[in-house]
């Protein structure tokens, strides 16, 4: 086979002398295949990552590439038709149908098949979670008096003492209640503050998570457009009046997906119109804990600023630490904090006490702030890594910012290309991306992708993911040439 010979004929090649290895066993090292197929070692490398793609062989570093064990076989499967009718009848008079689509999440929860770079991801890597300080923590936790009793249904009071102080302002431990996840905090958000059919305001793109929460509970997301500043203060008003909504959910600090953050001037501006149309402004600080080492001071969350009760505040342990450590504040102030409670303690009875003592001795412990210095030191150099590497490989993908929080960067795709092709094409080529489609609550003004540097091992895998990336674009993008800048809003237009 000569030098010029496809990624694909290789994938073929070998894809048809799987059989001469039994389950588990180790295919030839990269260096024998490039020597006997007279290929470049990137060639081989995308080659066993299309057959990781597919599930054949699985790839572990350092030690090579091995045949995949086949999979069990599953059980026949009965007929379950009967459902279609059971799941809808009773919805049939709502006004906004209360559809669950929880693809926008599972896209970024799944992960990818063995080999294939995790550029989807939402959380740190192993190798940047405190593993080491959570199990110290969970280990002195249960040795704590009464660990394993009750605890509270608002929460531990010293943990909840504990987010006020990083709220600040005026927030007060008996304003906060302890949930188990950002995620489950939003959830229990909406459903006090808006009915079934009712408006409820978005950014606009926005983290598809709560997208999905809001249709779930039969809510009607309604977009309003962010620019590099953040939310339009002009246009969060017209959205108001136009619709009568009383929420409005934003994330002011690092936007999930344009990693925006809402510009001074305009933070007073957002409170104003929200207090003055009567509603509430649920504020996701989801990633405060991973601003990058050159952010320099950040701004502090509106619920510091807020004296009449506007926001109601979700900051999480989570996302600096691991996804299974779900530990998360809801703060907010008069009348609302009640029902907050009420349904959170429906939904959930309370957060397991092991786990709020255990957060309570991570964030204690010593080992606290130098797992965040090491994170804003690793996540700046991981993001500049992936920018370099792109504006190298990939400079007709408009990168409107260059966030400094956060875990990722959100990419215009040039005009006319298929969202869908380029992350289908990717996976083959061994890279997971997700998709921009599901961050919009209505048509998109541009195709996007979203690229996490955070959930993979290292500088070198994310060179390696950019430039599987390349060959994903150079077949599934039109042949546009470098048509986009490195600049542009964050809402798709140049």
């Amino acid at each position: 086979m000569q030098e010029s010979s496809s990624v694909g004929e290789l994938a073929g090649q070998l894809r048809r002398e799987l059989d001469r290895y039994s389950p588990g066993g180790r295919l030839p090292s990269s260096r024998v295949l490039v020597e006997r197929f007279r290929v470049s070692p990137v060639t081989v490398s995308r080659a066993l990552a299309q057959l990781a793609a597919e599930g054949l062989v699985v790839t572990r570093p350092g030690a090579g590439a091995f045949r995949a064990r086949p999979r069990a076989a599953s059980a026949p499967a009965g007929d379950t038709s009967w459902q279609e009718v059971a799941l809808s009848a009773d919805g049939a008079a709502d006004l906004v149908p209360r559809s669950v689509d929880a693809s926008g999440v599972t896209v970024s929860l799944a992960a990818p098949p063995p080999g294939v770079i995790e550029f989807n991801g939402g959380y740190l890597h192993p190798s940047l979670q405190p593993e080491r300080a959570m199990s110290a923590a969970l280990a002195r936790a249960g040795r704590r008096p009464g660990a394993w009793g009750r605890p509270p249904m608002e929460g531990l009071p010293e943990l909840r003492e504990w987010f006020a102080r990083t709220i600040g302002g005026a927030v007060n431990a008996a304003e906060v209640l302890i949930g188990a996840g950002g995620q489950a905090a939003l959830t229990t958000a909406l459903h006090a503050l808006a009915p079934p059919g009712a408006p409820v305001l978005v950014e606009s793109p926005t983290y598809p998570g709560m997208l999905a929460i809001a249709r779930s509970a039969g809510l009607r997301p309604v977009p309003v457009p962010v620019d590099p500043d953040g939310v339009r203060p002009e246009l969060l008003a017209d959205a108001f009046r136009a619709t009568g909504a009383r929420v409005f959910v934003c994330q002011p600090l690092f936007q999930n997906p344009t990693g925006a953050v809402l510009a001074p001037a305009r933070r007073g501006e957002v409170l104003r119109i929200a207090r003055e149309a009567g509603a509430f402004v649920v504020e996701d600080d989801f990633v405060r804990r991973l601003a990058h080492e050159d952010a320099g001071p950040l701004p502090r969350p509106l619920a510091s600023d807020d004296p009449d009760g506007v926001v109601v505040h979700v900051g999480s342990l989570t996302k600096a630490t691991s996804p299974s450590f779900r530990v998360c504040a809801l703060a907010a102030r008069g009348p609302v904090l009640e029902r907050l409670r009420a349904i959170q303690v429906v939904d959930t009875f309370f957060v397991p006490r092991p786990l709020q003592e255990a957060a309570l001795e991570l964030v204690g412990s010593p080992a606290w702030p130098r797992h965040l210095r090491a994170v804003a030191a690793e996540l700046r150099a991981r993001r500049d890594v992936m920018t370099s590497a792109l504006r190298l490989h990939l400079p007709e993908l408009a990168l409107p910012h260059v966030p400094s929080g956060g875990y990722h960067l959100w990419l215009r795709l040039p005009d006319g290309a298929d969202e869908t092709a380029l992350t289908g094409a990717a996976l083959r080529a061994g890279v997971a991306v997700l998709p921009g489609r599901p961050y919009f609550s209505a048509e998109p003004p541009a195709p996007h992708i979203r690229l996490s540097f955070a959930a993979v091992a290292g500088p070198e895998e994310i060179v390696e993911g950019v430039r599987r990336l390349r060959a994903a674009c150079d077949e599934a993008l039109p042949a546009t040439g470098s048509g986009h800048s490195i600049s542009g809003d964050l809402s798709g237009r140049s």
